[in-house]
């Protein structure tokens, strides 16, 4: 249940034990905050609460003095009496000395137990436990192994866990559940606090807590304090002049002109980014402008951090660049303003970097959100309105993942050495990401422990006891973050090393010719060492000139503010349908949202454009699909993680259709499909219009099992069942993720595997939805659907490409970058393929194949037995084509494989050395060669530039028809 307000006046403080409010009077606190009047009284009597509300609001003091008074009133005992949870592997300085300065204050001893405590420390906290304890969700599991701890565990009265939002959406979360359940095996009975930041879903996040029944939930409301504005930048004379300096475009001075001002007018101003490579090519420019500010982020090293931290609380930086690394509660002092560049996503998002600003001087958190294209525009400002009314997503829990069951099981035996099967269920089952748990899919996850030789099951007894393999099992894998090798990066040009890249990194992006920042410098990958666990690099030159063409894992924008964003512009179509000017209409807008004149004139010019050229406006239930060559275009506002599963399906299908693979890009707005020919629109509606939404899950599930990302997250949940020791010494890549893939299919790790890619990737059930809506829709008449309550979402068709269409991703990248300032990219392809080892069969007499490389082919390649022309150029590992076409009988199979080698042969007899480059590249077949071939260019550049995008576009569509 929710507290109500309290009579005003009413003194929170007075809830609290002499001794407290003396030491309150000594600290200097005379009024207590918002969450402070409205949560001590519930905390004082000893309810479960969840306190929703921003950093630097007090929340620590809101939870902890309630905490120190009942300790205070208290008889002493021997053990623990409060636990404090922090998902931070380091409790910042700040919060540490605080709580330290209560204990000693009130002879309340307050000790901290992580990773790195040392033996002598652990032992003394064993022998003589203090008062108040301050741990992480990884070293309470460590505890319970521990017999002197066990018992000092049993006195613990109060949990306090921080950051609980973040725990939530984690299976570190699911983790500390159980653990809070094998807690109370020790010490039923105690009291639980959390401490959230703003979410859509507290009374959730509050079962999540408890493992069930709902607390008392304390909810600051934010949006009523926030002041926002949302601006993009308008470019001025200064701007051109500075352009040159900054080696960028005017826009992008113009952007760094405007959060030097913010910087300067300000007295410490935080400066968010989305993403590592954002900070640091932002910091260059506004360090060279002259700005006082600081760059801060994960990757920075723990003594960098600290400093730019304490420089910021101290005053001599007037600002800091950062990313989601200062959303969580390190304090540095007094915010008066919050900068966001570019669009942060998510409500959620921007509440917890603009709610930083102003609490210690109870002001309304001011900040401005800057923006730089259409899409960005429309999408803060929806995120903005929705902020100040409170509309927030709700956190994305980890229901029931097997890995986390498989992980508790063994902590479980490790606290008590020996339990029934049927006790365990029950246990893990009070944890409310449980709740649901079928005691078969729990049986499956004992057996494959058992059969791993992680633990001793006997099964006549419904025993699991504990074995050599649960000690080492345990202690390798006390934590749910998996593991992942790093991958030595180093520098063909010096030979040096020059950092380590993360095993996630370079599976799921490191490539030929992809850019990234490591040490401030950016870096161009020229080669992939699976086997060393290495990637060589080459230094950009220019790093002016460029921009990281990866940008970390995109923050996915969520379907209500996606479908936010196109009632926008559908409404802003209809006006100037209508006949309203755009001065008019980009009135209404500054008038119904947090934004001045110019930014929204300049956001609608998209939209005037789009009804200029007699398009329909997409909406939230209209999809325009737009058709020219080989483009289809779905304008379909349904968020990233929606169209991401809506475009997988498409693209599987059609490729099913066709026989050739179809290339997928989406964003929040769009399903941007290449597709070959002989694939119309209308096939891609067919498709939408007959897929059974009800079987859409194992649609995606089968798509699923050639993606590279599916077989690596297949190693991490396999490392946490135990089961890679069966398979393989060391490393997942030594054992290969086909075979890992292949030998677990049939078992709870895979099962893991596929929910946890469906869980952080895609949106199984909405986009099931959506197409219910959409066969539903017809001429998309807006009747509610008698089957499912669903408004039906129409779709029309258009021959043309449009300007919503056009203003994806593709004009999304960041601004910082001329195009084709790609000189070194195109050397490093072009010298890869000519590398690269083709096989030349010729097709006329089907005797002569030769493997040879690409530089050594000739420019017309002709058969030395029978002169003829008829070569085809084939993959190095495409032996079974040349099988297929020597076959004497051929299946249905080698019949598609020796057409594919006639297409190609008749590509190289038309076309000599340039179709066999085509043909050597990866993934790019007869069909996409052609397409490659035949278009009209006049510099070759432009042909490897093609040829690399049919690469990319292959990498990611393999999955799905390979």
């Amino acid at each position: 249940m929710s507290e109500p307000e309290p009579v005003a006046g009413a003194d929170a403080f007075a809830h609290l034990h002499a001794d407290v409010r003396a030491a309150l009077s000594e600290r200097g606190f005379t009024t207590p905050t918002e969450p402070q009047r409205r949560a001590i009284p519930p905390l004082a009597r000893g309810d479960d609460c969840l306190v929703v509300a921003p950093t630097g609001t007090g929340k620590t003091e809101t939870a902890m003095l309630p905490v120190f008074s009942a300790i205070a009133g208290r008889e002493p005992t021997h053990g623990v009496q409060a636990l404090y949870i922090t998902p931070l592997r380091a409790l910042n300085r700040d919060m540490r000395e605080r709580l330290e300065w209560w204990g000693e204050e009130l002879g309340v001893e307050v000790d901290v137990r992580h990773g790195d405590t040392t033996d002598y420390q652990r032992s003394k906290q064993a022998d003589d436990p203090p008062d108040v304890l301050v741990t992480t969700p990884e070293t309470l599991q460590a505890m319970f192994t521990g017999k002197k701890l066990r018992r000092a565990l049993a006195d613990v009265a109060h949990v306090v866990i921080d950051e609980v939002h973040e725990l939530a959406a984690a299976k570190r979360g699911a983790q500390l559940t159980v653990g809070l359940e094998h807690l109370r095996e020790y010490a039923d009975g105690f009291q639980r606090v959390g401490l959230s930041a703003t979410v859509g879903d507290p009374t959730e996040v509050g079962r999540f807590l408890t493992g069930g029944p709902e607390p008392t939930i304390v909810e600051v409301d934010v949006g009523s304090r926030l002041d926002i504005e949302v601006r993009e930048p308008r470019v001025t004379e200064r701007d051109e002049r500075l352009a040159g300096q900054l080696m960028t475009e005017a826009t992008v001075a113009s952007h760094v002109r405007v959060i030097d001002d913010l910087v300067r007018e300000h007295e410490a101003t935080l400066v968010f980014v989305n993403t590592r490579q954002t900070a640091e090519a932002l910091g260059s420019r506004l360090k060279e402008l002259g700005t006082n500010i600081g760059i801060h982020h994960g990757s920075l090293s723990k003594s960098a951090r600290i400093d730019v931290e304490d420089g910021f609380k101290a005053g001599e930086l007037d600002g800091l660049l950062c990313t989601s690394s200062m959303e969580l509660g390190i304090d540095v002092g007094h915010i008066d303003h919050v900068v966001q560049y570019q669009s942060p996503r998510q409500v959620c998002r921007l509440l917890q970097r603009v709610g930083r600003a102003g609490h210690r001087r109870d002001q309304v958190s001011s900040g401005t959100v800057i923006t730089t294209r259409p899409d960005d525009t429309f999408e803060a400002l929806a995120i903005a309105e929705r902020a100040l009314d409170g509309d927030v997503e709700p956190a994305r829990l980890h229901d029931g993942s097997l890995d986390t069951v498989a992980n508790q099981l063994c902590g479980l035996l490790m606290g008590f050495g020996e339990i029934s099967a049927r006790g365990a269920y029950e246990i893990i089952t009070r944890a409310y990401p449980f709740r649901d748990l079928d005691e078969g899919e729990f049986k499956e996850v004992v057996r494959e422990l058992s059969e791993n030789r992680v633990l001793w099951l006997d099964e006549d007894a419904d025993r699991l006891e504990k074995s050599r393999g649960t000690w080492q099992y345990f202690y390798a894998n006390l934590s749910m973050i998996p593991d992942e090798a790093n991958y030595t990066v180093e520098d063909m040009a010096s030979g040096r090393t020059v950092g380590t890249l993360a095993e996630r990194f370079v599976v799921n992006f490191a490539g030929p010719g992809e850019v990234f920042i490591q040490g401030g410098e950016m870096w161009r990958i020229t080669e992939v060492d699976e086997e060393e666990e290495a990637v060589k690099v080459t230094p950009v030159e220019d790093p002016g000139g460029e921009v990281p063409s990866w940008v970390g894992q995109e923050i996915p924008v969520p379907y209500d503010v996606a479908q936010h964003v196109a009632r926008i512009r559908e409404q802003a179509g209809r006006r100037f349908e209508r006949g309203a000017g755009r001065d008019t209409v980009a009135r209404w807008v500054a008038d119904a949202y947090p934004t001045d004149e110019h930014t929204a004139h300049s956001a609608l010019e998209q939209v005037v454009d789009h009804v200029d050229a007699d398009a329909p406006v997409p909406g939230p239930s209209r999809v325009v699909v737009e058709f020219k060559a080989r483009e289809v275009v779905l304008n379909a506002s349904f968020g990233h993680r929606t169209n991401e599963t809506l475009g997988r399906v498409l693209s599987a299908l059609l490729g099913q259709q066709s026989g050739s693979s179809v290339a997928m890009e989406v964003d929040p707005y769009r399903i941007e499909l290449e597709v070959p020919g002989g694939i119309r629109a209308s096939d891609a509606i067919d498709t939408l219009e007959t897929t059974d939404p009800d079987h859409l899950r194992p649609l995606v599930e089968l798509s699923l099992k050639n993606a590279d990302s599916l077989k690596f997250k297949l190693a991490q949940v396999a490392a946490k069942f135990g089961a890679l020791k069966r398979y393989r010494g060391a490393g997942a890549a030594n054992f290969g993720r086909d075979r890992l893939l292949a030998a677990l299919q049939d078992s709870p790790v895979y099962d893991e595997a596929v929910r946890e890619t469906l869980h952080e990737d895609l949106a199984v059930g909405r986009a099931a939805d959506v197409l219910r809506r959409l066969q539903a829709g017809g001429d998309g008449a807006p009747a509610a659907d008698a089957n499912h309550g669903l408004v039906p979402i129409g779709i029309e068709v258009i021959g043309q490409r449009t300007p919503i269409g056009l203003g994806g991703r593709s004009s999304g990248r960041e601004l910082l970058a001329p195009e084709n300032a790609d000189a070194s990219v195109i050397a490093t392809v072009k010298d890869r393929l000519q590398n690269d080892r083709v096989i030349l069969f010729c097709c006329h007499c089907h005797d002569w194949d030769r493997r040879q490389q690409v530089k050594r082919v000739p420019d017309q390649p002709e058969c030395p037995d029978c002169g003829s022309t008829r070569v085809a150029a084939l993959n190095p590992w495409a032996d079974e084509v040349v099988q297929a076409v020597r076959a004497s009988e051929k299946d249905e199979d080698q019949e598609k494989q020796t057409e594919r080698a006639y297409r190609a042969a008749s590509l190289v007899q038309s076309h000599g050395k340039q179709a066999v480059i085509a043909l050597a590249a990866r993934g790019v077949g007869p069909h996409n060669a052609a397409q490659v071939i035949n278009k009209l260019r006049e510099d070759e550049d432009d042909f490897y530039r093609d040829i690399l995008t049919k690469e990319r576009q292959y990498a990611r569509t393999k999955s799905f028809w390979d």
